[in-house]
């Protein structure tokens, strides 16, 4: 688990602690200072994790799975960090183009997969409310027309949908978004992402949300979407909220989807017997690893984290212990000013890194995420855990090729 060659009994740790707090010296430094690391502080309370539960094959990533490209193509709005889009990769879907407004996370798609064409900064606006702009790209540099014979799949940014932004809009507000998807400024980008799939005619879609998507406003937004696309010719497999941690991902994640296609029927994932803990993804080291970086704590922190036993919150910093037996809390992403919101891992007082985020997330370990850590944790709390993303494309495959 990550464990340094270094150790530390527990009295040093707690002596080194308090005098970085009386002295008001910098724990990074310290530690340093003593060939350490904050991998070998340890928590007050823990326990052995010894046991068949464990084993190799339990925690599984796309690169388990064995597909062959059937080619067909896909696009992505709204692409983040490419969640989705390795998904479908993984099910052996021909990615051709991924729709980003954020530069950053564009720099990341560009470092990880050169032959996707990524639309976005700089060369891009990345912003598809410009019609005109992202109607012609996807004509004339991705070579689609409708109907399209692929899939277009994205998530709206979810923040007024969801419960963590603490965002809610009411009819009066102006900046609420009703249905006016052909509005050019104001218009809510789900119905953004609609005009694409009516313009186009893809022969399946899938959208992504944060699970208010399908409540606020008592449901009438995403009731007008779902009885737009029917009348343009989709059929719509009636909206469901997944947890992730149902289909292998070591992570409670409940999001929302909406899956539709011109023809074939689609039905879900069936979910694994058991699931994945924390522990299982994390056992094997990150160290050496890219986006391995730990933030610093202050000692009077750790001091405060070193008391938590399993799946407790420090009510200071509002982070929790993972419990190492069961998924990780959900990942979260954080306003536009912050970074994502990590948690501490379960067995060393510190947050986790952007890596072992990654791995909760079941990114292979291979995929560099761009910019600062900030917006490296960003990241991760946007993206669709790939594994989920892959299992849902097996079924959008079978469903609507046949395959």
């Amino acid at each position: 688990m990550n464990a340094s060659s270094v150790e530390i009994s527990l009295h040093e740790q707690l002596e080194l602690l308090r005098t970085c707090v009386e002295e008001n010296l910098d724990l990074s430094t310290e530690l340093s200072r003593l060939g350490k690391t904050y991998d070998t502080l340890r928590y007050k309370h823990s326990e052995s994790h010894n046991g068949s539960l464990f084993n190799d094959g339990y925690y599984r990533t796309l690169l388990d799975f064995e597909h062959s490209s059937h080619g067909i193509p896909t696009v992505s709005f709204f692409s983040g960090a490419g969640g989705l889009d390795l998904g479908f990769e993984a099910a052996g879907f021909s990615h051709l183009a991924s729709i980003e407004i954020n530069e950053t996370f564009c720099d990341t798609l560009r470092s990880n997969r050169n032959r996707w064409a990524v639309l976005g900064p700089p060369l891009h606006s990345g912003d598809i409310r410009n019609k005109d702009e992202f109607s012609h790209l996807l004509r004339e540099k991705v070579g689609i027309k409708a109907p399209f014979e692929g899939i277009f799949h994205g998530g709206p940014p979810c923040q007024s949908f969801s419960i963590a932004a603490n965002q809610r809009f009411t009819k009066e507000d102006e900046n609420f978004k009703r249905v006016g998807f052909s509005h050019a400024t104001n218009g809510n980008l789900l119905f953004d992402f609609i005009w694409y799939i009516i313009e186009f005619k893809p022969r399946a879609f899938l959208i992504e949300n944060v699970p208010g998507l399908l409540t606020i406003d008592n449901g009438e937004q995403v009731t007008e979407a779902i009885k737009l696309l029917r009348k343009n010719g989709y059929e719509i497999l009636e909206p469901s909220v997944l947890n992730a941690a149902n289909y292998g991902v070591p992570q409670n994640r409940h999001r929302a989807f909406i899956i539709g296609s011109r023809t074939g029927q689609v039905v879900l994932p069936e979910q694994e017997p058991s699931i994945v803990p924390v522990i299982a993804a994390l056992k094997q080291s990150v160290n050496g690893n890219e986006n391995h970086i730990t933030r610093n704590h202050r000692a009077d922190s750790v001091l405060r984290y070193m008391e938590l036993k399993y799946g407790q919150r420090d009510q200071v910093g509002r982070v929790d212990r993972l419990n190492p037996k069961l998924p990780s809390k959900t990942i979260i992403a954080g306003g536009n000013k912050g970074g994502g919101r990590s948690h501490l891992h379960p067995e060393i007082p510190r947050t986790l890194s952007v890596r072992e985020s990654a791995r909760l997330q079941t990114f292979p370990d291979d995929y560099i995420f761009a910019g600062a850590p900030a917006r490296q944790y960003t990241q991760m709390g946007n993206a669709v855990p790939p594994l989920l993303a892959m299992k849902l494309a097996n079924q959008i495959l079978a469903g609507v090729y046949g395959s």
